[in-house]
């Protein structure tokens, strides 16, 4: 939860890759934590690419080089060594991010070059969310015959719906402790 904090913190303090829309100065409004959401949870879609890649892009030329993908990655690191994982140097990660997308140019990448690999949302969960990037480099053979079998979904769809299932849970269990459902046991009943 609190990278998810330091992620709203990044993105209200410069306002790079969308201008926020709230009447109050350096706020995030509704509609701006919309967007962030929709761009967290799926970074491969067209909005989300164009959000992250914003987000990276430090110098503004179109392009990201590996000087401003270290740059971030390093918070990954420390990350990583807080939570007492082994970290995974930079120049690994640096090639494995290559092969994944196949850019044009391997000096660099494009907007373009990340439109086109479905991959692409790795990249930034490499870049900026420990939990996704760890979940991806293990991954689960039963998330990956998921994605499989329906490939329509896209990670918003697949966040939706485990949101959905967590939150009809917790209210399943909030009713079962409220005693909702229940037939009422009178022997329960305070003596008073």
């Amino acid at each position: 939860m609190q990278l998810f904090f330091d992620l709203i913190n990044a993105s209200t303090s410069c306002q790079v890759p969308r201008k926020f829309t709230s009447k109050v100065v350096g706020k995030m409004g509704y509609e701006d934590f919309v967007h962030f959401i929709l761009s967290e949870e799926d970074k491969s879609s067209e909005p989300g690419l164009e959000y992250w890649f914003k987000c990276i892009d430090l110098d503004g030329n179109g392009l990201l080089t590996p000087n401003e993908m270290q740059f971030f990655y390093e918070e990954q690191l420390h990350r990583m060594e807080c939570m007492s994982q082994e970290p995974v140097l930079f120049e690994d990660i640096l090639c494995q991010i290559i092969d994944m997308i196949g850019p044009e140019n391997e000096g660099y990448i494009t907007l373009r070059d990340l439109k086109g690999c479905r991959l692409s949302g790795n990249v930034f969960n490499i870049l900026f969310n420990l939990n996704k990037f760890i979940a991806f480099e293990s991954r689960d053979p039963f998330l990956i015959r998921q994605e499989r079998e329906n490939p329509t979904l896209t990670e918003w769809d697949r966040f939706a719906h485990r949101e959905y299932i967590r939150l009809s849970m917790e209210e399943d269990v909030e009713d079962a402790s409220n005693g909702s459902g229940d037939i009422w046991d009178e022997s329960l009943e305070a003596p008073f």
